[in-house]
């Protein structure tokens, strides 16, 4: 499964977004279910402009099975808090701790995103382990980064996911 972010949502029904044709790209090469959460789904109706033909296309494509949706339970709603207060610095927002909540929940580590900062910088927590997120989309891939190593620089992974 591959969790969707809002920017993407956006740029896929309102085609007048400048990543509109990078996202159109990325999904028609994507094999897995997409999902997302309830907070995103929220956020991305809220960009799209109220009253275009975006809002209704994001109604059908849910309706029909391109993408499902997934609720917040207290539990996850919990989850989203300590994140939320855990990466205030940034700061995080809701949508993107239901995200990592998610994928936390589901075993999942690859988010379809245009915001490759701040999901370079989040951590999906296995155990004891704290596993960086795969980003889909981007064009220079996956970008890893190791504790220890400063925000801008990349290191080579060890191998790929």
């Amino acid at each position: 499964m591959i969790l969707v972010d809002a920017g993407p949502l956006v740029a896929l029904f309102d085609s007048s977004d400048h990543h509109h044709t990078r996202c159109r790209r990325t999904l028609d090469g994507l094999k897995e279910p997409l999902a997302t959460t309830t907070p995103v789904l929220a956020e991305a109706f809220h960009l799209l402009r109220p009253g275009s033909i975006g809002p209704p296309r994001l109604m059908e494509y849910i309706r029909h099975g391109g993408l499902g949706v997934l609720p917040v339970d207290d539990r996850k709603l919990q989850r989203c808090f300590d994140l939320m207060l855990q990466y205030a610095d940034i700061p995080m927002d809701f949508a993107d701790a239901s995200i990592v909540s998610a994928a936390e929940h589901f075993e999942t580590r690859k988010v379809f995103t245009l915001d490759r900062g701040d999901f370079a910088t989040y951590r999906i927590r296995r155990g004891y382990h704290q596993i960086p997120f795969t980003i889909i989309g981007d064009p220079s891939g996956p970008r890893f980064v190791r504790e220890g190593v400063g925000h801008d620089e990349e290191v080579e992974p060890a191998h790929t996911p």
